[in-house]
């Protein structure tokens, strides 16, 4: 009954199939014009990125051991390119392309990464990744639906679910909205399945291993109070973030998994200010 239900349910969203060699090097940010202030910023906040994506170690978040690293950021890089976001619009003001929102893609040294990796005690995650079969449920007020690969009512969540995946170098698939409707599944379902007989159906649809995630908002906050759990290794790892946007809830979520399959340890609770996390 339960194969019956989640066989159902999981459909392949397009995520990435694996990540390996110079990729895990590769970090994008969105940053504001081509100057070279806002991109000296960019590579620091890249250079904290990649070295998690690197390594699977997502406690290296805000870790303030970072800041000396930081702030030569610059010298760890050996390329980097603009995208504009805004490509093919007209200028919309006199400020010209100073003001314009660019993806800045890039590419880091892969020996001074892993050196700064070992420096952490740390060293990059080059084993296979498995891809994570996904499932959020969101909580708004009286709204309450599950991020889906192909429903409008998500679409913003799906994106930042995928691009979490990207930043974190990790395959994801999610539930088609059409299968979710077609089992009547809905988040009180969702909470209450047998989690352990989740994972060998997801195999099935190319899931590797299940994370399900809750995000609930709270006014009070201003944030998302999520929480994680993810079936490895023989038991139930959980974790916890609060006050947060729901793309860093994401990337928390995507890469507290990471930090369990790349051997790092049990991802930390944490309780974060969202009016310090509107960078997206």
């Amino acid at each position: 009954m339960v194969r019956t239900f989640v066989a159902a349910v999981l459909t392949l969203c397009a995520g990435t199939m694996a990540v390996a060699g110079s990729d895990l090097y590769r970090i994008k940010v969105t940053v504001t014009g081509q100057g070279e202030a806002n991109r000296i910023v960019g590579f620091a906040a890249c250079l904290e990125d990649v070295l998690i994506k690197a390594s699977g170690a997502q406690k290296l978040a805000g870790d303030r051991r970072l800041a000396a690293y930081k702030s030569k950021a610059k010298r760890f890089v050996t390329a980097f390119s603009y995208r504009d976001q805004f490509a093919g619009k007209p200028v919309r003001d006199e400020q010209g392309t100073r003001d314009r929102p660019y993806d800045l893609t890039v590419e880091f040294e892969e020996s001074k990464i892993d050196d700064v990796l070992r420096a952490f005690g740390l060293r990059p995650w080059l084993a296979h990744r498995p891809r994570l079969a996904v499932f959020v449920e969101m909580e708004q007020g009286p709204r309450n639906y599950i991020v889906t690969s192909d429903g409008t009512q998500s679409d913003l969540q799906r994106d930042a679910l995928l691009a979490a995946a990207e930043k974190r170098g990790m395959g994801i698939v999610l539930p088609s909205a059409a299968a979710l409707a077609k089992s009547n599944i809905t988040g009180a379902e969702l909470r209450t399945a047998p989690f352990p007989a989740l994972a060998p159906v997801a195999a099935e649809q190319g899931g590797e291993v299940v994370v399900v995630g809750r995000l609930v908002w709270d006014d009070r906050e201003l944030g998302w109070a999520t929480q994680w759990q993810m079936d490895w290794g023989g038991r139930m790892h959980r974790w916890q973030i609060r006050g947060v946007t729901f793309d860093e809830a994401f990337r928390r979520g995507i890469g507290g998994a990471a930090q369990v399959l790349s051997g790092n340890g049990d991802p930390v609770t944490r309780s974060i200010s969202a009016r310090r996390n509107k960078l997206h």
